[in-house]
C-alpha cells in the first residue's frame, strides 16, 4: 500500500503541501494545500483545468471573485461553521487576509463551467450522528459543504466532522471506492487521536494528515480530553461519484446495530 498519512511542516511563506498530482500521496487524485496568511497578505487561486475550494479555517479574510467581496471571519474551527468559495476551471478567486489567517485550498482536475459559490455557515450546518449508539462512544458532528447532491458538477465533495473528547467517527468501520483524504486540528496542541487506514494506524495530531485509498476501511478516535477536527475531502471516480448511500461497513461489526451496550 502507498504511504497512507503524514506530518507536513509549513514552510518558511506560510505553505503546507498536503497531496498533489504527482507526490506520495498522489492516488488521492486532489492537490490539498493549507496557508498561513498574515495580516495584510493577498494570495490568488485560478487554475486552468481544475476546479478550487478556498475553506477558511480561522481567521478574518475578504473573498474576491466575480466582480463581488465579501469579508468572513471565523474564530476556529471548533466554535463557528465553515465558510468557503468554490469554482471551476479559469475562474479566480481572491483572497486578502485582514488578521492573521488560516486557508485550506482543495482542487481536483475539472473541466466543467459552473458558476463561483460561497458557501457560509448556514449551507452547511452541524448534525449529530450516531447519537446513543455503540454505547454513545461514537456521536459526532458533521457537516457537508458540498457533494454530488448539492454540486452534481464538481469532482470533489468537502466537508468536516467535529470528534467529541474521547470519541470515536467513520464507525462502524467503512469503506467506499473513492479516495479520501482527512486533515486534522485538536484544540489543544498537545492533542492527538488514531487514524486507521485498512490495518495500519496512525497517531493524528494537530496539522497531520491521512490519505484513504478506494476501498480501504477507516475508522478514527480522539483520546479524551481533547476535540479532533476532520476536513474530510473525497474524490469521486469517473462515472461512480461519492454518494451518502455508498458507505459500505464491514460485515464483522454490522452486529452491533442492534447490540445493546
Amino acid at each position: 500500500m502507498a504511504k497512507v498519512f503524514g506530518y507536513p511542516e509549513f514552510d518558511a511563506n506560510g505553505e503546507q503541501i498536503l497531496t498533489t498530482y504527482d507526490n506520495e500521496y498522489k492516488d488521492m487524485l486532489m492537490d490539498i494545500r493549507v496557508y498561513r496568511m498574515k495580516a495584510g497578505d493577498v494570495k490568488d487561486f485560478q487554475k486552468e483545468g481544475e476546479e478550487t475550494a478556498v475553506l477558511l479555517l480561522s481567521g478574518d479574510i475578504v473573498y474576491k471573485f466575480d466582480g463581488q467581496e465579501k469579508e468572513v471571519t471565523r474564530v476556529d474551527v471548533f466554535t463557528e461553521g465553515p465558510w468557503a468559495v468554490h469554482m471551476c476551471t479559469k475562474a479566480k478567486v481572491s483572497v486578502e487576509a485582514k488578521a492573521d489567517s488560516e486557508i485550506l485550498v482543495q482542487s481536483t482536475k475539472n473541466t466543467n463551467d459552473f458558476p463561483t459559490k460561497l458557501y457560509a455557515p448556514e449551507d452547511a450546518p452541524w448534525g449529530y450522528y450516531c447519537v446513543g449508539k455503540f454505547g454513545n462512544v461514537a456521536k459526532r458532528r458533521v457537516n457537508t459543504i458540498f457533494d454530488h447532491d448539492i454540486a452534481p458538477w464538481s469532482n470533489m465533495v468537502l466537508g468536516e466532522v467535529m470528534n467529541d473528547r474521547g470519541n470515536w467517527s467513520g464507525y462502524l468501520p467503512h469503506r467506499h471506492p473513492q479516495p479520501e483524504t482527512y486533515y486534522f486540528k485538536f484544540d489543544r496542541p498537545e492533542g492527538f487521536g488514531a487514524s486507521f487506514v485498512g490495518d495500519q494506524v496512525f497517531k493524528s495530531t494537530d496539522g497531520s494528515f491521512s490519505a484513504i485509498p478506494g476501498g480501504e476501511l477507516h475508522p478514527q478516535a480522539v483520546a479524551p480530553g481533547f476535540q479532533m477536527y476532520t476536513c474530510w475531502m473525497i474524490r469521486h471516480l469517473e462515472g461512480n461519484p461519492w454518494l451518502q448511500t455508498d458507505r459500505c461497513e464491514d460485515e464483522r461489526y454490522v452486529w452491533m446495530h442492534d447490540a445493546e451496550f
